[in-house]
């Protein structure tokens, strides 16, 4: 494997033929992710930012190619293509011509988060499941987008969260070959469920062998008693990453996101990559999201 081109990310979950290209972290037994040279952190933004206008609740109602422009007018290096805000039916104009549109005005993918449950266990809902996100993988890929980002979900009635695990576990390695083939990462959130804390998220992690899996880092979602030790935890499996402005301990109210903090973390795991504002507090996104931008983006350039 190469270990020159730091734009390529790639997982120690293969088989033993890949254990020397690889590293290990915290006790050993856990996959990391091998990453070289010195690349500056890439600023994003996530379309889920702007959920409002891209549903036309709120004024100006927006399109995704509205999205792509103000993000560039922001002066972001990249932005994430949330499938919640595609068309119904999607054609591959449509996908070319948001291509086209990213690279004209100078923005990369990156990434493509979807909405999905994959605790499911052997049956047609897994089945459906499955088809859903091999789609989105065609797509991504079709947009040049690296990585689509997937959840776990909630266990299923009746069912332990080890079980959900397990079953998450087998529907992403159904899904695998089908990545590697298209060349996107699946990137699977702390978001809630059976992975909301990182231990549940690391023991999928563990798991799955893949070398085109690993993790959507959102450094808000963790609910514990130190959020900030959990997101560097799970920061060495990171392959696409969400950076929210407000953090939750566990038993404590909301609180202003110590981003200087989260990028420390992020540099000090090796990161690579993007690293999007995904905007969820209640300011005014049009007029809090540039700022918040312009703070993220001089720590990242530091």
């Amino acid at each position: 494997m190469p270990t020159s081109t730091s734009r390529r990310l790639f997982l120690r979950t293969a088989p033993a033929a890949a254990a020397a290209a690889c590293v290990a972290s915290e006790t050993g037994a856990i996959p990391s992710i091998r990453r070289s040279g010195a690349v500056p952190l890439r600023l994003g933004l996530a379309a889920y930012s702007l959920r409002d206008h891209l549903t036309g609740k709120k004024a100006p109602a927006m399109t995704l190619h509205d999205f792509i422009d103000r993000s560039a007018e922001w002066g972001v290096d990249a932005v994430e293509l949330t499938s919640y805000y595609f068309p119904d039916e999607i054609t591959p104009g449509y996908v070319a011509g948001l291509k086209r549109h990213c690279f004209l005005v100078g923005l990369d993918v990156a990434a493509t988060p979807i909405r999905n449950t994959f605790t499911f266990p052997t049956g047609p809902e897994r089945d459906e499941q499955v088809a859903h996100t091999r789609r989105w993988i065609d797509i991504a890929a079709d947009l040049g987008s690296p990585a689509i980002r997937i959840f776990a979900g909630d266990a299923q009635p009746g069912q332990s969260e080890a079980a959900g695990r397990r079953n998450c576990v087998e529907t992403i390695e159904l899904l695998c070959e089908h990545a590697q083939r298209r060349g996107v990462f699946l990137a699977l959130e702390n978001h809630g469920g059976v992975v909301a804390t990182p231990e549940g998220l690391l023991e999928i992690v563990r798991a799955v062998q893949c070398e085109w899996f690993g993790v959507n880092l959102d450094t808000g979602n963790f609910r514990t008693a130190d959020p900030y030790a959990d997101v560097a935890r799970c920061a060495p499996y990171a392959v696409t990453v969400q950076v929210k402005v407000e953090i939750q301990p566990h038993g404590g109210p909301k609180q202003d996101a110590d981003l200087e903090r989260i990028v420390r973390i992020l540099r000090e795991a090796g990161y690579r990559g993007h690293v999007s504002l995904e905007y969820e507090a209640e300011e005014d996104p049009l007029v809090a999201i540039p700022r918040h931008l312009e703070r993220l983006g001089a720590l990242l350039r530091t």
